[in-house]
């Protein structure tokens, strides 16, 4: 099962086999085989008592390790049974205590002693959703982790862990579970944050600086993998920083490349550093999907740089939304390159709708425009513009070249705020609607025929080309 809850239906995926079992009702038992006649003795090379020990040694740790007794157990057994003239060493030493007082960030930790320190701080996560399927709609349950990050309760996760949920349950490290409720959450980072309200002396983690990671740099995740194997820490290396990941949805994201096992399950824990610091929020793998016609992918997980979203979960802790986040206030649409080749348009993105006392509108920004240009950066689509727009803040000023009726404009436009309420959906594919089949007024301009975008089975613009548009977005985010 994935994150979200889905059936993995892959035969070559999350399954443990048991290999040479037969039951002892399959088969009879043989006849007796005879005692093989004595032979004379062989003359044999005397072996080196070393070798000898040694190879005891290997054979003691081999067999000891799969049937469950070791080296002192053999060594008593060939003593007792008269002797061989062989010894077996062994040597032990007394238990290693897991020092936990290195909190503070500064000093190098061992993989045992993030653990015990930090275990406590981690979570799992439970889903609730509704999930459509054709006519049909039924309840999916889905598993993730995430991290605690304050004393008070906030929990940070990816946003694809609890996307649909209607239920949401954290499970402490004591086995300890509690609702959670959503503080706020981003698609577009893939982040979001959790509260366990009226809970307080909760363990937390600290925040490190993903811009101090370096290639070779040992790091772990703990979590919840698989949804069943919970607190599990896996460990590896940075093998590269600054990854720009294309991701199955399209989006492109800054990540941290690791040979960290993250499996299903895993999506939203902490990636700790040497120091023990959370410097980012295992995210996604590489996987070929049981695809057995190629090698398998393994060593391949990514989290997302902890400086990249620490601004976005403390605005949401303080605020209830992320500050200074540029809104344009527009809804656009990608446009197909039939489409556009039909019609000679330029590259670019439609605008479906423009709000009314937006800072598009004051720019004179207008329906039916294609924005060609935001700033220095040609625009291609929907998500490359919500990249460029996102590295603005609210109040710059940036040039926006449209297309209008053949010709070729510029406008100044000065971003406003998002809102607490556009943070939270802005972010949102919405659902579309029925095959818009009605696209009526012909309000073309010029020689150039309207196209009838019928995301939501109504628009009236164009003359007569309904179109189903699933990639309306909202361009506030």
């Amino acid at each position: 099962m994935d994150d979200q809850g889905n059936q993995n239906q892959n035969p070559y995926e999350n399954t443990t086999y048991h290999y040479s079992y037969v039951s002892p009702y399959d088969q009879q038992p043989a006849a007796p085989t005879p005692p093989p006649a004595p032979e004379p003795p062989k003359k044999t090379k005397k072996k080196h008592p070393v070798l000898r020990t040694i190879a005891l040694i290997l054979v003691c740790a081999l067999v000891g390790t799969g049937s469950g007794f070791g080296g002192a157990a053999l060594f008593n057994y060939l003593n007792h049974r008269g002797g061989t003239g062989t010894t077996i060493y062994q040597n032990t030493t007394d238990p290693q205590p897991v020092d936990v007082s290195k909190v503070e960030g500064l000093t190098p930790m061992s993989l045992s002693e993030i653990n015990a320190t930090y275990a406590d701080a981690c979570v799992c996560i439970t889903v609730r959703s509704k999930v459509q399927q054709g006519y049909y709609t039924y309840d999916a349950s889905g598993a993730g982790s995430g991290f605690i990050l304050s004393e008070d309760g906030y929990i940070v996760t990816n946003y694809h862990v609890i996307e649909g949920a209607y239920d949401i349950m954290v499970t402490l490290n004591n086995g300890e579970s509690y609702p959670a409720s959503v503080v706020g959450y981003e698609e577009l980072n893939d982040v979001a944050v959790l509260k366990l309200d009226g809970i307080t002396g909760l363990k937390h983690v600290i925040l490190g600086d993903s811009d101090d990671l370096v290639v070779g740099e040992t790091v772990c995740t703990i979590g919840n993998a698989l949804g069943t194997l919970s607190f599990s820490l896996t460990s590896g290396t940075v093998s590269a920083t600054g990854r720009s990941i294309t991701m199955s949805d399209g989006t492109v994201m800054n990540m941290i490349q690791t040979n960290c096992t993250i499996n299903a399950g895993n999506s939203g824990g902490p990636l700790f550093d040497s120091y023990g610091r959370v410097c980012g929020i295992t995210s996604a793998k590489y996987s070929n999907n049981g695809d057995t016609t190629n090698a398998s992918i393994e060593g391949i997980g990514f989290a997302i740089p902890i400086n990249d979203v620490a601004t976005i979960i403390t605005d949401y802790i303080e605020h209830g939304y992320v500050t200074g986040r540029p809104d344009m206030g527009i809804t656009v649409s990608i446009i197909e390159d039939d489409v556009r080749e039909m019609y000679g348009w330029p590259a670019g993105v439609l605008v479906r709708e423009v709000n009314a006392g937006s800072c598009s509108e004051k720019a004179g920004l207008r329906r039916n425009d294609i924005i060609t240009k935001l700033g220095d950066t040609d625009i291609t689509g929907v998500q490359q513009m919500v990249s460029v727009k996102n590295k603005y803040r609210a109040g710059d000023t940036v040039d926006v070249e449209v297309w209008r009726a053949g010709e070729t404009i510029t406008l100044h436009l000065t971003f406003d705020e998002q809102t607490a309420a556009d943070t939270n959906t802005a972010t949102q594919v919405p659902s579309s609607g029925s095959n818009g089949s009605s696209g009526n007024s012909g309000n073309g301009y010029g020689n150039y025929p309207g196209y009838g975008y019928g995301g939501d089975g109504s628009e009236d613009s164009g003359d007569g080309y309904g179109y189903f548009d699933p990639w309306s977005w909202f361009f506030g985010r």
